[in-house]
């Protein structure tokens, strides 16, 4: 009780409240850096530096209060600046535990346009223990309140202040240098964001980000098309002549990409309980109409799934911070897809996701992107049990689409984003009757159980389109487009996978990073699985030779899946990258054969050399680009810059009926086709929210893909 009383007398000055204030932020500090981030802490001296970081920058920060000589002044001001600071630092650990990565000026700037990127779930990444970064503020204010902490009206001498803030700025730039000296070139080369954290803390790398985004500004306003010529030079180099074996086998087919959220490699051929997680999509990944890669990645950044969106369309990488669709897209220049193929091919566009139209900014992007209609969840009934934190179920989203895509006029690209496979993985107890994993880890059991709603919904969706012809006159593209399980959970995964959680490292996390990819091509016979390396960057330029359009004269930074000039060096937005023989993780080179860190011969270190250095130039490349909007200076033949404002996303139904009507027999549309009748009635799904109850009579049935695709029976 006496050490209790002293301690509060000694608070009750304004220096000691000052101490009191800094000690509570340095303790929740060390518990989210112990409990709840992965700093990657491998020897003493790390250690030792992660215990000092915080001190210097919430010193400087609390040492503004003291320059205050009224206490109705001093006291609200130092509580503010501790409840801010606890913002951040409880914000960054709420993002890490879904991104596995800390929050950037842009990633805050943003959020009003990707505001569910973390409200959607943040209930789920909420753990018990999180009181403890709030306990203390409210105990504090407490015994203000109380006046067990009495208020002290003496002021400080000025003096005080200045030289608490001179020690703070001398104390953190003793922190700098022991980071240097531990991580050389630490603020010049950003090798990744988390050495910036584990070496100056949360605070010096908010200021550090917010400088860096500003100097980006500049950059942009000031490029000149000068700029662009060492992006072309690179592209012009880096590009890989199609295959004539498969170049334009594809001519003239509708594209239907099917956006698999969520989806890893790992999920395809897997059995839990001996029962197929994904029994369909196991089928078309492994059919002979469908060309599928077993080694292909994701190569999300903060953006994740705009990032994958990003590549798939533009064929260029996300930024290194925040999403590039959330913070250029809606003034960049884009030389996308829909856009080309509406340009080469005469193609329809559309975008079919049960969302809101403003979640990572699409509403604008895809006018950018040359997308004539965006069927966001504004077009469909989202109330009630229809909907999980991301929107529409897959199942209703296939199904209620219906009634907008047998508008769109043939050829057309239409691009559907599912949503049920995300985190944090819920999903209705009447929506399966799969029986999942037992790992005791939520997220990992519940990601089985909404993968296999995925593939089902998958597979109502093609038995519609094989009902009215759609599936032989379409190629479909199905792709994961991040991680599910974040590497956080990852050892609890690996009980799934049947491997030993101590075993598990860094590198069993990067190959973990494997997402499928499968081109279906109904009537072809000439399909396999290939093993080539390949990431999202390349999707564009494979589709397009499969078109029979050349990519040869746009920027694009992916090549060929199928040409024999693919480049197989998969380069990761934290600069890490991965080939057929090498892992590289921090500047670490692995074995892709035994997972071990390897001694390199002088052959494969000039070898290495050689992919590090393209993999560093490519990002740099692709970063200079897209932040300077260099785009906007290169005009390929043929290519026409969108303009943003012939689109608009409203009333789209009625905009369809009206183009239907006006071309009459001319309409290419599968409603005329179909003899200006509805197709709607084709579609059968066991959604519960369909068919109030659920028989095993009324069950989809595993229908194979090679098979007739007249067959309308199935």
């Amino acid at each position: 009780m006496k050490y209790i009383n002293w301690t509060l007398e000694k608070c009750s000055s304004r220096k000691g409240f000052i101490i009191l204030l800094i000690v509570c932020f340095w303790a929740k500090t060390m518990l989210a850096y112990f409990v709840d981030l992965g700093l990657g802490i491998t020897n003493p001296f790390q250690f030792f530096i992660v215990l000092i970081n915080p001190l210097a920058t919430t010193t400087l920060l609390l040492s503004i209060a003291l320059y205050f000589k009224k206490s109705r002044f001093f006291y609200p001001l130092a509580i503010l600046i501790s409840i801010l600071n606890t913002v951040l630092l409880y914000l960054n650990v709420i993002y890490f535990r879904e991104f596995t990565d800390f929050m950037t000026v842009s990633t805050m700037t943003g959020y009003s346009k990707v505001n569910q990127g973390l409200s959607g779930s943040s209930l789920a990444l909420t753990n018990f223990h999180d009181i403890f970064y709030w306990i203390d503020l409210v105990v504090i204010i407490g015994l203000l309140v109380f006046k067990k902490i009495k208020i002290d009206p003496r002021p400080l001498n000025h003096r005080i202040g200045l030289a608490v803030t001179s020690f703070s700025v001398l104390f953190f730039v003793v922190n700098l240098s022991l980071g240097e000296m531990d991580r050389p070139q630490l603020l010049t080369r950003t090798f990744d964001r988390t050495y910036i954290v584990k070496y100056l803390g949360l605070d010096a790398f908010t200021v550090y980000d917010g400088l860096k985004s500003q100097h980006n500004n500049d950059l942009r306003a000031t490029a000149t098309k000068s700029e662009l010529n060492d992006v072309l030079k690179f592209t012009h180099k880096h590009y890989a002549k199609p295959n004539k074996k498969y170049y334009g086998i594809a001519k003239g087919k509708n594209v239907i990409i099917i956006h698999l959220e969520s989806f890893q490699q790992f999920l395809i051929n897997k059995k839990i309980n001996g029962q197929e997680v994904t029994p369909f999509l196991n089928k078309l990944y492994g059919s002979k109409s469908s060309y599928a890669f077993s080694n292909f990645f994701h190569q999300v950044g903060q953006g994740k799934t705009s990032d994958a969106e990003n590549m798939l369309e533009t064929s260029t990488y996300g930024l290194p911070q925040g999403s590039l669709f959330a913070q250029l897209g809606s003034d960049n220049t884009f030389q996308a897809a829909p856009a080309i193929l509406n340009q080469r091919r005469g193609y329809t566009s559309a975008v079919f996701h049960g969302n809101i139209a403003s979640f990572w900014n699409r509403n604008n992007v895809y006018k950018n992107m040359g997308y004539q209609y965006f069927f966001d969840a504004s077009y469909y009934n989202t109330t009630g049990d229809r909907s999980l934190g991301y929107g529409l179920k897959d199942k209703l989203l296939f199904r209620d689409s219906v009634k907008y895509l047998q508008n769109l006029q043939q050829p057309f690209y239409a691009k559907y984003i599912t949503v049920t496979n995300h985190f944090p993985y819920d999903l209705d107890k009447e929506d399966t009757n799969f029986k999942t994993t037992n790992t005791g880890d939520n997220v990992v059991d519940n990601y089985f159980l909404t993968a296999h709603y995925l593939d089902q919904a998958v597979h109502e969706f093609y038995n519609y389109m094989r009902k009215t012809g759609l599936l032989k006159h379409s190629v479909i593209l199905l792709y994961g487009d991040h991680y599910g399980i974040s590497n956080s959970e990852n050892t609890n995964l690996a009980k799934a996978l049947g491997k030993n959680p101590d075993d598990w490292d860094d590198f069993d996390n990067a190959q973990l990073q494997r997402v499928p990819l499968i081109i279906n091509i109904p009537g072809k016979k000439n399909g396999f699985i290939s093993k080539k390396y390949g990431g999202e960057i390349d999707v564009l330029p494979t589709l397009m030779h499969l078109l029979g359009i050349s990519s040869k004269r746009y920027v694009q930074f992916g090549t060929d899946l199928l040409s024999k000039q693919h480049d197989q060096v998969v380069a990761f937005r934290n600069q890490d990258w991965v080939s057929p023989a090498f892992t590289s993780i921090s500047g670490d080179i692995y074995s892709n054969k035994t997972g071990q860190l390897m001694k390199l011969t002088k052959r494969q270190q000039a070898q290495v050399k050689v992919d590090r250095d393209k993999v560093d130039n490519e990002l740099s490349l692709s970063d200079s680009l897209n932040e300077k909007n260099l785009l906007r200076f290169y005009h390929p033949k043929g290519f026409k810059n969108v303009d943003p404002r012939k689109y608009n996303y409203a009333d789209l139904y009625q905009k369809e009926l009206r183009i239907e009507k006006r071309l009459g027999k001319k309409s290419t549309s599968i409603y005329s086709e179909n003899g200006d009748k509805s197709t709607w009635n084709e579609y059968f799904t066991d959604a519960p929210e369909i068919h109030h109850k659920t028989t095993d009579s009324n069950r989809i049935k595993i229908t194979n893909p090679d098979a007739n695709n007249n067959d309308s029976s199935r």
